[in-house]
């Protein structure tokens, strides 16, 4: 007999939906189910969580990771780590990633309970109908096996357990359908002081683009934050918001704090803290335990037989021996680095799919000074964005992108504010001059963020290679990244649009661009600098048939019938939406197939 029904790797986003779904099994028996998460557990309690805001506000320099400390045994790759690759002096292993170019993958994670969701930004869009057909529309990339039909119901669990504020109405473009009197759990959030002042000069403007011509219409975007509960939800039933982990009267409306990215203080925003906080309490969870190695079983049995781990406590001394679980079901349920890393550090002949077609959103921003206050600061970091240009025969020639519009100023791009007053006081402004400095030009920074559809090469990927191990011995990811010129005509596109709408705003633009930036690239002789949108996609992809593919339909690993891969590496494309949403959609539909294949459901 196996130790458990289910052996789920990874108590992030994935882990917890399964992990909340399988443990309500009650006939003919609970399921045994045993979560193991490499790194350590965060926010348990509200005055936990409490000590990991805390630990934000006091840090001097503050990145998505900086309120979750790293483990020494289970480190998390961390942006300040990245840097500019130098020809001839690679790899690069400045940090857990080791680098080998040309460009540096800039994406962080994190790995504890709850996973990187415990930092994003809560944009929860639908994919387009066509981004599931993009070889066959548009020659490019590959086919996903389902359609947008196939995940529609599933979107909607998804868009129930994250907790989706939005309006039907606004949605619905580009293809995207709902069903009939589906209405969001929530309206959607309101729009920022910022975005109602570029909507008024930006619905129903034309600009070109490839030489055609777009009718722009700034679309509010759908959230996994707590806004005003639609009554009409459930046929009627309405929607009651889930609080904070620990603090269910904290958090049920958001209120603008923000600081979204990397933490919500009140936990308005969804996280996976409050799937965990109802997960069955027989689900066991085991934290500070790194899975080292996939074993697999001799020809004739179920191929995966066991798992090896190492748990270790911080500030001790390393293990020296692993322990081993079995169970019926196995889910790599980690991210779309940690999963492949983990089955070729294991050996044997893994598909030759996995650990290939890494992929993420490309991230470009623009800044500019508008001539008036425009409210900077105020609210979530983005409520609103231009998403028509998500999909259209240009995708034949050059990437997809969505554009959003940001209310934080120039925090990304110059480090603002902090900066300004550094700057003025160079100037020599003091007391109340330099107050009236910041307050005459803060108020009156925005940025533009655009996000690029990246399409799937092989050459993009994930491997293991000798020398290049973690504290506790175990093979760190390896990483070779670039971005192709499908990905930088999307880049010279999005440049043709941002000059035509700062014109249009009377906005004087100071975006630059520098060659020291590690992800600065040119196209037509014209610079961009990009970053890591944290979006990890595509080094597992589903298939229809084995040979195209890591994983089924299920994300069912086509080589090991016990044995799923779960997760944003199993998306085929990336296409231009965030992918949580349909990550967590995919994660409900994955639940029911490990249900039956146990006979319970």
């Amino acid at each position: 007999m196996p130790d458990y029904d289910v052996v789920i790797v990874g108590a992030g986003p994935v882990g917890a939906i399964l992990a909340r779904v399988l443990g309500e099994v009650e006939s003919p028996r609970p399921l045994r189910i045993l979560v193991l998460e490499s790194g350590p557990a965060v926010g348990r309690t509200w005055a936990e969580y409490q000590g990991n805001h805390e630990h934000y506000l006091g840090a001097e320099v503050k990145v998505p990771n900086t309120p979750w400390v790293s483990s020494t045994y289970a480190p998390s790759p961390d942006v300040l780590d990245i840097r500019k690759l130098v020809p001839g002096s690679l790899p690069d292993d400045n940090g857990y990633f080791v680098q080998y170019g040309p460009l540096p993958f800039g994406t962080d994670y994190v790995r504890a309970q709850g996973g990187t969701m415990l930092h994003w930004l809560g944009t929860t869009l639908r994919m387009v109908p066509n981004d599931f057909e993009l070889k066959t529309r548009y020659g490019r990339g590959v086919d996903w096996p389902i359609s947008y039909a196939d995940l529609d119901r599933y979107y909607e669990l998804a868009e129930l357990e994250l907790g989706v504020s939005a309006d039907v109405g606004d949605q619905a473009y580009l293809g995207i359908t709902f069903a009939k009197n589906y209405v969001y759990p929530m309206f959607g959030i309101p729009r920022s002081y910022l975005d109602e002042h570029v909507a008024k000069a930006v619905d129903g403007m034309k600009v070109k683009l490839d030489g055609k011509q777009y009718t722009l219409l700034l679309s509010p975007t759908p959230q996994g934050r707590n806004g005003m509960p639609n009554p009409a939800y459930d046929n009627g039933s309405g929607y009651r918001p889930r609080g904070a982990h620990g603090a269910d009267h904290v958090g049920l409306r958001c209120e603008g704090n923000s600081s979204c990215i990397p933490i919500c203080p009140v936990q308005a925003k969804y996280n996976p803290l409050k799937t965990w906080g109802r997960v069955a309490p027989h689900v066991e969870v085991r934290t500070q335990c790194v899975v080292s190695r996939v074993i697999y079983a001799p020809t004739g049995s179920k191929p995966v037989a066991a798992l090896e781990y190492y748990a270790y406590s911080d500030g001790r001394p390393p293990p020296t021996k692993p322990d081993r679980v079995t169970a019926s079901v196995y889910v790599l349920a980690g991210n779309s680095i940690e999963n492949p890393k983990l089955l070729l550090a294991s050996g044997g002949t893994p598909n030759k799919h996995v650990g290939k077609n890494l992929m993420d959103h490309p991230y470009v921003l623009s800044w500019a000074l508008m001539p008036e206050n425009i409210g900077a600061y105020r609210g979530p970091s983005s409520t609103s964005g231009i998403e028509i240009l998500r999909d259209g025969n240009f995708r034949r020639d050059r990437a997809a992108f969505r554009m959003e519009v940001v209310n934080w100023g120039w925090d990304f791009v110059t480090d603002s504010p902090f900066s300004d007053v550094e700057t003025a006081v160079d100037r020599g402004r003091f007391g109340s001059d330099l107050r009236s400095d910041i307050a005459g030009t803060v108020p009156r920074q925005f940025h533009l963020g655009f996000l690029y559809e990246q399409l799937p090469h092989p050459g993009n990927q994930v491997f293991v290679k000798n020398g290049y191990v973690d504290a506790l011995g175990i093979p760190r990811p390896c990483i070779k990244y670039d971005v192709d010129d499908y990905v930088r005509k999307g880049m010279a596109a999005s440049r043709e649009l941002w000059n035509q709408l700062f014109a249009k705003l009377g906005a004087t633009e100071h975006t630059r661009y520098y060659e020291s930036d590690p992800g600065y690239v040119t196209y037509d002789g014209k610079p961009y600098s990009f970053i890591g949108a944290g979006h990890i996609v595509g080094t597992h992809r589903m298939s229809k048939t084995q040979g195209e593919g890591a994983v089924d339909s299920f994300q069912r690993s086509w080589e090991h019938e016990n044995l799923y891969l779960a997760g944003c590496g199993s998306m085929p494309t990336v296409a231009t939406s965030n992918p949580s949403l349909t990550m967590a959609a995919l994660t409900f539909r994955t639940a029911e197939q490990i249900l039956d294949d146990l006979g319970t459901r």
